[in-house]
């Protein structure tokens, strides 16, 4: 549920024009207390979903300029509770990845992660599909949760969010460095 609304903050541009769409995306969040800390997200195989020029011309200037350098991202992030720290596109094993750090005061930022003595936990949808946690993945009648002890410093999970290897979608690692 709350995971689909932001499923990605880092493509909140990206997912309200639709057009580009990425394989997986992790999250490592670590505490400096039980509410602060940083955030180190991944997006892994970043891609474009473009029928024709114009279409992947936008795509390109929302990722590469807009959020990769523009400052409506960092004050929109601001607004939400998050301090942009570092921001970045580079190419991973032949595909584009995006990596961005953030820093927070409130947990509930972090995708909506709450914090009940003695757990962290995260509520998805039972669509969602975690590939990989320093959690408990629990299921239950209509939503799964992931879910943390309060002892550990840094919650880590990891979604799969698109089958990315359909040969219709572009592949965006030559364009980074045209940027």
């Amino acid at each position: 549920m709350l995971i689909k609304k932001s499923l990605i903050l880092f493509s909140l541009i990206i997912l309200m024009q639709g057009c580009l769409v990425f394989h997986t995306v992790s999250y490592e969040v670590n505490l400096d207390d039980k509410k602060s800390g940083t955030v180190t997200m991944l997006v892994t195989d970043i891609r474009s979903d473009a029928m024709n020029t114009s279409e992947l011309d936008h795509d390109k200037k929302q990722l590469f300029q807009d959020m990769l350098k523009g400052d409506d991202y960092v004050n929109q992030m601001r607004d939400e509770g998050k301090n942009i720290l570092d921001r970045k596109l580079y190419v991973s094993e032949g595909t584009l990845t995006g990596r961005l750090k953030y820093s927070f005061d409130d947990i509930s930022k972090v995708e909506g992660i709450m914090y009940q003595e003695p757990f962290y936990f995260l509520t998805l949808s039972l669509e969602d599909s975690v590939l990989s946690t320093n959690g408990e993945v629990v299921v239950s009648e209509g939503h799964k949760r992931i879910m943390w002890d309060n002892s550990l410093n840094r919650l880590e999970f990891t979604m799969f969010s698109a089958d990315v290897s359909s040969g219709s979608l572009v592949e965006l690692t030559k364009y980074l460095e045209e940027e």
